[in-house]
């Protein structure tokens, strides 16, 4: 009998290990690995959430038409053109499903968000990983990576774990001299943390070749919903809603987001909130000899003087009650990256890190 054997690809796939959230022995923890937003989902979208108990017999709509309205309005898009997922990581996984197979490359940055390379491995594709300079996205670095099998490639803007960005003429330039049958991709799981940006929706607009993702689970604080959505050319999202299941998001997930989406003083208030403690905590940590790259979204990357250091502190922290996120799998081992989270919390982090480097001073 023929032996059982799983797609090629599949078992060179490492398990995703989301952020820890608890310490054993430690109460009174502080989850700061996992980006959330620690003030959590508006009152509105709370109220939105609590309605759906109702209708939990139903089915929901498969066209998701009033949450893509929403989306529309808000950010003056072709609703037609947005298609909605269980978190942007779905839609990653539909971008590779449908237009990466065998033989076919995928190119992600040294740095970049890991469920770039599992949903290539999962499409039977190659996952090709081209270094940063100093931890932001090199487009000629990308450029110099394309060939003929180039079908895809992702970047995020912010990008995560480093939080850096580059200027939107860059991903331009990277997207008018792509192979042509390459579409780029960029992740906005963190454009919202950006005033002013409109996370490449211009630029997608102009062009055939790009898909822009983004998430409810960040400034939304949606993160347990798992909400997501793209926005593309029309024969793009024409071809991805033919691999998403009818009924990816219930009835939940729907009413919630929308209802999130549309109580824009509290997305405000988030984003004011952010900025002001994150500029807070860069300058604690940095006076503390910690410095850090300027960060455009909701976390710090700390960087150490070495792996050694940074295993260290995130041990002493731990012990502390805080819980951050190592970042060794991304390729930057002497680094730790810090969500943002409320005052209390930061102070808490900027205390705990001054007593750390005491310590081994």
């Amino acid at each position: 009998m023929a032996e059982i054997r799983p797609q090629p690809g599949i078992m060179s796939i490492a398990p995703y290990q989301g952020g820890e959230s608890r310490v054993e022995g430690v109460e009174d923890v502080v989850k700061l690995s996992s980006n959330e937003n620690p003030y959590g989902p508006s009152d509105k979208a709370r109220e939105a959430f609590v309605r759906t108990v109702h209708r939990m017999h139903r089915y929901p709509p498969t066209d998701h038409a009033a949450l893509r309205a929403a989306i529309g309005r808000v950010h003056g898009l072709d609703s037609g053109r947005v298609i909605c997922g269980a978190g942007s990581d779905e839609i990653i996984t539909f971008l590779c499903q449908a237009y990466a197979g065998p033989g076919d490359e995928v190119i992600h940055t040294e740095h970049g968000f890991s469920m770039y390379r599992i949903s290539a491995l999962a499409a039977g594709a190659i996952p090709v990983e081209v270094p940063e300079c100093d931890r932001v996205v090199d487009v000629e670095t990308i450029l110099a990576a394309c060939n003929f099998r180039t079908r895809l490639v992702f970047i995020a803007n912010p990008a995560n774990p480093t939080g850096t960005m580059i200027g939107l003429d860059k991903v331009a330039y990277l997207a008018d001299r792509l192979p042509k049958q390459t579409i780029l991709v960029l992740d906005g799981a963190y454009a919202e943390y950006v005033d002013g940006y409109d996370g490449g929706a211009a630029l997608v607009d102009a062009r055939g070749n790009m898909v822009m993702t983004r998430t409810f689970s960040k400034l939304y604080g949606l993160g347990g919903l798992r909400v997501g959505w793209g926005y593309g050319p029309q024969a793009i999202i024409d071809v991805l809603n033919r691999v998403r299941g009818p009924f990816n998001l219930g009835q939940a997930q729907l009413e919630t987001a929308e209802a999130a989406l549309l109580d824009r003083d509290y997305a405000q208030k988030c984003r004011a909130d952010n900025a002001r403690m994150r500029n807070w905590l860069a300058e604690a940590l940095a006076e503390a000899g910690v410095p850090s790259d300027p960060s455009s979204a909701n976390f710090i990357l700390a960087r150490f003087s070495s792996p050694d250091e940074a295993e260290a502190c995130d041990s002493f922290l731990k012990s502390e009650g805080l819980i951050v996120r190592r970042v060794a799998g991304y390729n930057l081992p002497a680094c730790l990256r810090i969500t943002v989270g409320d005052e209390a919390s930061c102070r808490r982090v900027a205390h705990a890190v001054r007593a750390f480097k005491g310590r081994r001073g």
